[in-house]
């Protein structure tokens, strides 16, 4: 056995035992790939948190975690004669060696990545078929503005959804309720999602700026003495100082 499926082989015993219907651990003998997926969406996030933070160490340990998920998964498939492990390896190795033929196969150059993959949903009713629901609102927004984009259903350029955001801001001023409010808010985010794309900006990452960004100036001002106590005038004051501050 080479030294890098030692430890894969153990975990994987790990998991068998875990799973076993009689002798198992009473919690993960019952879950389901149900019940695991919001903690295989968590241990995802976890893994681009720690890169995020540039932290190797807690990197290493969530990759491990999202490992596990994966076994876990597995596991449960395997026990219902679906697939396993190996199959899920095999799968994917398939799928790399037949996205990249100019490195695997006997093609010249490289292939179009996004051709390759509509190749693949050969089988779909739609362009939009196979943007998973689970994905962050923002980056499932902007998929299926890029997949509509391929059919040519797309603005020109920025100035079209530029305009869009002021309509839907108009929309929202003159929503009759909360329903309908809220609504629009949704249109609203769909359009600075659009305009971020044509913009050349992840809307995804661009939050996850802007959070951070937030964060780390808040932390900074609400430690001022009775803080909560202050005007709204008072806190702006001390925001705009951390404001400068920090990009100081």
């Amino acid at each position: 056995m080479a030294e890098s499926e030692a430890p894969l082989a153990r975990i994987m015993a790990i998991v068998e035992r875990l799973r076993d219907p009689v002798h198992g651990c009473d919690w993960d003998r019952v879950q389901t790939f149900a019940t695991i997926a919001p903690y295989t969406v968590e241990e995802a996030y976890e893994v681009a948190d720690a890169i995020a933070r540039d932290d190797i160490m807690a990197l290493k340990d969530e990759l491990g975690d999202l490992l596990f998920q994966v076994v876990l998964h597995s596991r449960i498939a395997a026990q219902q004669d679906l697939f396993d492990l190996g199959d899920v390896a095999t799968a994917i190795a398939d799928k790399m060696e037949r996205r990249h033929p100019h490195l695997f196969g006997d093609a010249d150059a490289r292939p179009d990545w996004e051709a390759l993959k509509a190749a693949e949903r050969k089988d779909a009713t739609s362009a939009l078929d196979g943007v998973a629901i689970a994905l962050p609102a923002l980056m499932r927004a902007e998929k299926l503005q890029k997949r509509a984009a391929r059919t040519g259903f797309d603005w020109p350029d920025a100035d079209g959804p530029r305009a869009k955001i002021d309509e839907e801001l108009t929309e929202v001023s003159e929503a009759a309720d909360a329903d309908a409010r809220a609504e629009e808010i949704g249109d609203l985010l769909f359009a600075v999602v659009n305009y971020a794309r044509h913009l050349g900006v992840d809307p995804e990452t661009a939050l996850r700026g802007a959070n951070a960004k937030f964060e780390r100036r808040f932390r900074a001002i609400e430690t001022a003495p009775g803080f909560a106590g202050l005007s709204l005038d008072a806190k702006e004051e001390l925001w705009q100082a951390a404001k400068a501050a920090q990009r100081d």
